[in-house]
C-alpha cells in the first residue's frame, strides 16, 4: 500500500448529502475483483450521459478538477452498501483524500485498509475548505497527516483528529497484510518452536 505523509492537490467541492457506495461506484462495475480499471465507473451514473458522453456540469468533469486528489464533501459520505470497490474506485481515478463532517463506518474502514485518508471535521470549518475548493485548479489544500492538519491556499489551518493505529498504517503504508509482515521475525520464531515441539504435525 502507498505510504500517505503530506498530499498537496487539487480539490474538488461536492455539494451533496448522503453519497452512497452505489454513487461512488454503480453495482454494473462490481463485476471485477481487480483493484484498478475502476476509475472510469467513479460516480458514473454522475459523469455520464445516458449516451455515455460526459455530463460537463459534474465537478470531476470540469477542467479544474480532472486530475482532482481530494474531495471535500458535504455529511454522511460513503453509506450504503459495503462494497470495498468504492475506495477502489476513488483511488484508482487519483483520489487520495476525503474531507467531511461524517462518514459510514465500513466506508471509512475500507478508505485506511486502501491508502485513502478520510478526514473529519466540524461544520465550520468544512464550510471554509468547500469555500476553498471552489476556487478551482488554483487553490489546492495541503493535508499532512503527520501534523493532523489541512493548509489552505490563504495559509488557514484545519486540524484533525485520528486514532493513533490508523495514522501509523497510513504513515507507513501498511494495510493488514503489512502489519502482519511486521511481526514475521516472531511469527518464524514460533512455527520453528512449534515444530521442533510437535515434529509429527
Amino acid at each position: 500500500m502507498e505510504k500517505f505523509t503530506t498530499l498537496t492537490g487539487v480539490a474538488a467541492p461536492m455539494k451533496i448529502t448522503n453519497v452512497d457506495t452505489d454513487m461512488i461506484i454503480p453495482k454494473q462495475y462490481l463485476k471485477t475483483i481487480a483493484r484498478t480499471g475502476l476509475g472510469k465507473g467513479l460516480f458514473a451514473e454522475m459523469r455520464y450521459r445516458e449516451d455515455g458522453s460526459e455530463n460537463p456540469d459534474f465537478v470531476l468533469n470540469k477542467p479544474a478538477y480532472r486530475k482532482a486528489q481530494v474531495i471535500v464533501a458535504e455529511d454522511n459520505f460513503g453509506c450504503g452498501s459495503s462494497r470495498e470497490h468504492a475506495p477502489w474506485a476513488l483511488l484508482d481515478f487519483g483520489i487520495r483524500c476525503v474531507i467531511s463532517t461524517s462518514f459510514a463506518d465500513i466506508f471509512y474502514n475500507n478508505c485506511f485498509k486502501n491508502g485513502i485518508l478520510p478526514v473529519v471535521v466540524a461544520p465550520e470549518d468544512l464550510e471554509k475548505l468547500m469555500d476553498d475548493a471552489e476556487r478551482g485548479a488554483n487553490a489546492t489544500l495541503t493535508i499532512d497527516l503527520e501534523r493532523q492538519e489541512i493548509r489552505g491556499p490563504d495559509g488557514g489551518v484545519v486540524k484533525f483528529d485520528i486514532d493513533p493505529h490508523r495514522k501509523h498504517c497510513l504513515l507507513n503504508g501498511l494495510d493488514d497484510i503489512g502489519l502482519t509482515m511486521e511481526k514475521a521475525s516472531a511469527i518464524d520464531a514460533f512455527e520453528k518452536k512449534a515444530a521442533q515441539a510437535r515434529p509429527w504435525a
